[in-house]
């Protein structure tokens, strides 16, 4: 089994005048081979989470919310595990005006840009593609049809592709994505490279669109 875990971090706001969006937007999904790599990376999660976070009333790992020291303690947990992060991010500042009214169109295309990077062509059993749940029924059969019709040239006819749309609360992959999301995110956003620089060892492709 291959596990892909996407979450994003930032927002795809575009009033920069008016509120105050994020300037840059990441998608970023860790990739993982194996029902065993990923309970190793499932219970390094859990055991963070309730050694480090659950008493001050934490119940999920997120990057945003957690502290250096708490990722540090949750990446050695994790880094003998071989998994791979890949990461587009997005310079909202350029793009085009008409598309700030498509998000959607948007996220979907970062989103397969970066699975674009990843090898699938290598997948020898099934494949789950696990998203953090933030559209509407429509916006999920969208994403899903437009995803699935990209992909598939790439995968074995014979190799199964199943998308999956979870709230990252009750899944401990996503969570770890999100905590990786956010360090690549922040490179861009703020410049800080702090957490970065702990997994940057684990980061196959990492780039800025626009």
């Amino acid at each position: 089994m291959l596990y892909l875990y996407l979450d994003e971090s930032g927002d795809l706001g575009f009033d920069f005048f008016g509120k105050n969006p994020s300037k840059f937007f990441t998608v970023t999904i860790l990739t993982l081979q194996g029902e065993q790599n990923n309970r190793v990376l499932i219970k390094a999660v859990q055991k963070t989470v309730r050694r480090k976070l659950r008493k001050k009333g934490n119940p999920e790992l997120k990057g945003s919310h957690t502290s250096i020291e708490v990722k540090k303690y949750f990446y050695k947990l994790v880094q003998a595990i071989p998994f791979e992060i890949y990461a587009l991010t997005l310079n909202k500042i350029r793009v085009y005006d008409y598309l700030t009214k498509k998000k959607d169109r948007v996220y979907n295309f970062i989103a397969r840009n970066v699975l674009d990077r990843i090898p699938l062509e290598k997948a020898s059993t099934r494949i789950e593609l696990i998203i953090d749940k933030s559209k509407n029924k429509k916006e999920v059969r969208e994403f899903n049809s437009y995803i699935i019709r990209q992909l598939e040239s790439r995968i074995d006819p014979r190799i199964p592709l199943d998308i999956y749309h979870h709230l990252s609360h009750e899944n401990k992959g996503l969570q770890a994505a999100d905590i990786f999301s956010w360090g690549i995110f922040r490179k861009y956003e703020r410049r800080d490279l702090e957490w970065y620089n702990v997994f940057k060892e684990k980061v196959r492709y990492d780039d800025r669109y626009l």
